[in-house]
């Protein structure tokens, strides 16, 4: 049924698409040894304009775990996009090569123009601030692995929630699920965008400044850093940096089965005393990550 698609934002696949990937993602989870040959003889383009260390590692991770190969420049000064060569064209020639291609790019929109020049299917690993759609099927993944359900939780998402396209890719894809609620916990200056509020149930959520008064509502906890390369002011930047800060007491306010997730890479939003809690698992979300993108390769590429 994926055999073919293009993944640009996180709503181009169904509830029961993404079921397909997830449960081929337990399969591949529970039994690894049974993929190792199932990409051999096809190659993976990624093509970074913009800096990644976990989307990139696990893209080719995965397709190397799967027997493929990987192709592909990790900042855009190392390829012909320096000399000025359009997306269009790039994708265009890596189509004469590779099998399935990876698009990180700042610019909001420049993967789903990819998509329309591409003979090959086209992964969006993340558009400026608008959408991360593999990262939301690793955070999709990560919830129904460890709460058993997607459905009936209640999320707190905490941070920057104006320019974190985490966040945006994460709440339209919750938004199709039962009993969602959301609470959005952010500074003025970075809440999150009109455009995703009005997809939203009037009563499903809730805008607030302050984490302390509203842990003990949720069932997950997402975390996000305040990003310094979308900001214009450094000054306002630095005001904004340290605004919120998990640490291990404030953990004692939050349910025992809570989950901290966090999309990675952090700075000093989660103190590293957090990490040993059973509730932390961002880092267990980031091997899920590489699972559910080996299913996502074979989808559309066909191989189950």
């Amino acid at each position: 049924m994926l055999k073919g698609r293009h993944l640009i934002e996180s709503n181009d696949f169904s509830l029961e698409e993404q079921e397909e990937i997830f449960t081929l993602a337990d399969r591949i989870m529970t039994n690894e040894v049974n993929y190792l040959d199932a990409c051999r003889g096809k190659l993976l383009s990624t093509l970074f304009y913009e800096p990644s260390t976990r989307t990139r590692f696990s893209f080719e991770a995965a397709m190397l775990r799967l027997g493929g190969q990987v192709v592909g420049f990790s900042e855009p000064n190392s390829s012909s996009v320096s000399k000025g060569e359009s997306i269009a064209d790039t994708i265009r020639t890596v189509g004469c090569y590779a099998d399935i291609a990876v698009i990180r790019h700042p610019k909001e929109g420049a993967p789903k123009l990819a998509s329309k020049n591409a003979n090959i299917p086209v992964i969006n690993a993340g558009d400026g601030g608008h959408q991360h759609p593999t990262q939301t099927l690793t955070d999709l993944l990560t919830i129904r692995s460890l709460k058993k359900s997607i459905n009936h939780q209640v999320i707190g998402l905490c941070g920057d929630l104006k320019f974190g396209r985490t966040a945006h890719s994460l709440v339209k894809a919750l938004n199709k699920y039962e009993n969602i609620r959301f609470i959005f916990i952010s500074p003025t200056e970075l809440t999150i965008p009109d455009y995703i509020l009005e997809d939203l149930a009037p009563g499903s959520y809730a805008l607030t400044d302050n984490l302390d008064e509203v842990i003990d509502q949720l069932d997950i906890l997402y975390m996000t850093r305040i990003q310094k390369e979308r900001f214009f002011n450094e000054e306002e930047y630095l005001r904004l940096k340290g605004y919120y800060i998990l640490t291990k007491d404030k953990l004692t306010s939050a349910k025992e089965d809570m989950i901290v997730m966090h999309p990675l890479p952090r700075v000093d939003e989660i103190c590293s005393d957090v990490d040993d809690d059973p509730r932390a698992v961002y880092f267990k979300q980031a091997k899920f990550g590489m699972y559910v993108r080996m299913a996502l390769i074979l989808k559309l590429l066909g191989g189950a």
